[in-house]
């Protein structure tokens, strides 16, 4: 089962998040065969670290519910909040399978969160920009929440396009960055 999971960060936890760094990151290591995208959110400047987005096949509910909360940063306090959702990998490959030059451009990450029927199911035309691409469900895995995407795009008015905008009651854009040591 594929979760999607955005650690949402507290106001100034920069240097609490700093100081965690390699426990994160040894942590995260732990799933490196089961991540399929992660790295870290900022504002539309790139200054300000607004979260981290890790996106993770995992056996079941509980086993996503563990890696959200007994993550280093969730438990020292850095995150105000966390949204966890069962997703669905619309492009079958992993954010290292990216086609694209991962060096060059903008990416972001999009968040839209919605209910109803679902929204956004078909791929946009141009794929090659997409690193991660999917609905958010509900625990029963079909009924829809969302969507979530990675991708790199020429502005946060571009990323935010690939959505719907009125099947949305919020769409959210973040400056995004690959992470990971890989």
């Amino acid at each position: 089962m594929e979760y999607f999971c955005y650690h949402r960060d507290r106001p100034d936890s920069l240097p609490l998040r700093e100081e965690l760094l390699e426990r994160h990151w040894s942590y995260m290591d732990r799933y490196e065969k089961e991540l399929i995208a992660r790295g870290p959110a900022f504002t539309h400047d790139g200054e300000t670290l607004t979260g981290s987005v890790h996106i993770i096949d995992l056996p079941d509910p509980a086993a996503a519910r563990a890696f959200a909360f007994d993550e280093p940063n969730y438990q020292a306090g850095a995150y105000r909040d966390v949204l966890l959702r069962r997703w669905r990998n619309m492009l079958g490959r992993t954010m290292w399978d990216f086609p694209g030059d991962r060096g060059s451009g903008s990416h972001y990450l999009v968040l839209g969160l919605g209910e109803g029927p679902a929204a956004d199911l078909d791929l946009p035309p141009d794929r090659d920009e997409l690193i991660a691409y999917g609905p958010l469900l509900a625990d029963d895995g079909d009924t829809w929440l969302g969507t979530a995407v990675l991708l790199r795009a020429p502005s946060p008015d571009a990323a935010r396009a690939v959505l719907t905008p009125d099947r949305y009651a919020d769409i959210e854009v973040h400056a995004w960055e690959f992470g990971g040591r890989r």
